[in-house]
Order: C-alpha cells, then structure tokens, then sequence
C-alpha cells in the first residue's frame, strides 16, 4: 500500500458538496491499494501510522503519535498515488482493482481505528474535494515495500 499522511490541525472532504468527513487535529491519510496487497499489509501500515511520532511535545520537538495527542485521521482513497509516469500520461495499471482497492481501504480503516486513533472517511471511487490545513507543513509519503 502508498500513503500519504499530512499532520493537520483540520481536514474535511466532500461530495456533491455534502460534507461526509472531517477531523480535527490528526492525520489526512490519502492512501491507495496497490495490486498483490493483503489485509496484513494493510493492518501493518495503520499500525505504523499509529505509532508514528510527527506530532510536537512540551519542547517543539516530534515525540509524539497522533494517539499521544489524542488526534484523529482522515482517510481518503486516492488511486493515483500508484501512478506510473514513464509517460507523459500516467498509467494506473498497478493499483489493486477497485474491489479489492476498497476492502483494502476500509480494512486499513478498521485496523487504525483498532489502533485507538479514530477515523472519518471519505467515499470510495467518488470524485471528492478535499480540504486540509497542514500543519508544518508535514508531509510523509509511506510505501510498504520499504517499511
């Protein structure tokens, strides 16, 4: 799986202009299946997300997970994030297909709540709009080929 996290101090998506997530300090996690991956690569990757420490202690420094500050995640679906770009158009071609893609994407939800961090979501395969204020600005791009 791919994620990109940006720690936020808010984040909300919409479709068809109708609010259906938000939260408040946490997370923005757009993530994507990537074709051959399971339910265990999916657990491993929210367990890494909860555990990770990009949030600041008493001293500025990140010690802290978005548990440790009591935060919440938006997670959004984002197939793109498989782009291949040896092109000039991208390919998708190594994203999971859409099925597994959304077992896959709310698997990854249920372990992260599992995690104790809770979740909002966006809506599989629509055409969202999301809006975020991105707190650092920190950005993490995670792959589970290199965790």
């Amino acid at each position: 799986m791919r994620a990109v996290l940006q720690r936020v101090t808010r984040a909300e998506v919409r479709v068809d202009g109708d609010l259906v997530g938000e939260v408040g300090p946490g997370f923005l996690i757009l993530i994507c299946a990537m074709a051959g991956d399971t339910e265990a690569v999916a657990a491993k990757l929210a367990t890494k997300i909860a555990k990770l420490r990009v949030f600041k202690d008493d001293q500025g420094k990140m010690n802290l997970s978005v548990r440790d500050i009591g935060g919440a995640a938006l997670v959004v679906s984002q197939f793109t994030l498989a782009a291949d770009l040896r092109g000039n158009r991208p390919g998708f071609s190594t994203a999971a297909p859409p099925d597994q893609g959304e077992r896959l994407y709310r698997h990854f939800s249920t372990c992260l709540a599992a995690e104790g961090v809770p979740v909002a979501n966006g809506r599989f395969g629509a055409d969202m709009a999301v809006s975020l204020v991105n707190d650092g600005p920190v950005t993490i791009w995670m792959d589970t080929d290199a965790l």
